[in-house]
C-alpha cells in the first residue's frame, strides 16, 4: 500500500478471524504485527504501513464481530436500485453485449432483478 491507498475488501463477513485481528492494528496505528516463527522462538516484528483507507462490503452486517465493526469510523448503508435504475443498467449490458433487448425485455429483468445489478447481468446473460 502506498500513501492514501485505499485497500477495499468486498465480503468482509467471510474475513478469517486471523486475518481479522492482523486488521486491527493497520486500521487504528496504520502497522502490522506480525509473529514470526512458533512457540518460545517466535518473534514479534512491527511493520509501519502507509496511511490509507479500508473500504469494506458486507451482505450480511450481522455477521461481523463488533470489534471489527467498531473500528471503521464511517458505517454506510446502501439502498437497492430502483427498478427504473436497474433497466438503465440492463439496457446498457445489452449493448455492451451487442444483444437485441425490447423495453418490455428490460423492464422484465429489472423487476426480478431483487435490487441488485449483479443479478441483473446474471439474467441478462441468461436471456441472450
Amino acid at each position: 500500500l502506498e500513501e492514501r491507498d485505499v485497500l477495499f475488501i468486498d465480503e468482509i463477513h467471510r474475513l478469517n478471524p486471523a486475518v481479522e485481528e492482523i486488521l486491527y492494528p493497520a486500521m487504528e496505528d496504520f502497522q502490522l504485527d506480525l509473529i514470526i516463527g512458533e512457540g518460545p522462538a517466535a518473534r514479534s516484528v512491527k511493520i509501519d504501513l502507509a496511511r490509507f483507507t479500508l473500504v469494506a462490503a458486507t451482505t450480511r452486517l450481522g455477521l461481523l464481530t463488533n470489534p471489527l465493526r467498531d473500528r471503521f469510523g464511517i458505517p454506510v448503508r446502501l439502498n437497492f436500485y430502483t427498478v427504473e435504475e436497474l433497466e438503465q443498467i440492463v439496457r446498457r449490458g445489452a449493448r455492451i453485449l451487442s444483444m437485441p433487448l425490447g423495453d418490455d425485455g428490460a423492464l422484465e429483468i429489472a423487476r426480478r432483478a431483487r435490487g441488485t445489478p449483479r443479478i441483473a447481468g446474471r439474467l441478462l446473460r441468461r436471456v441472450r
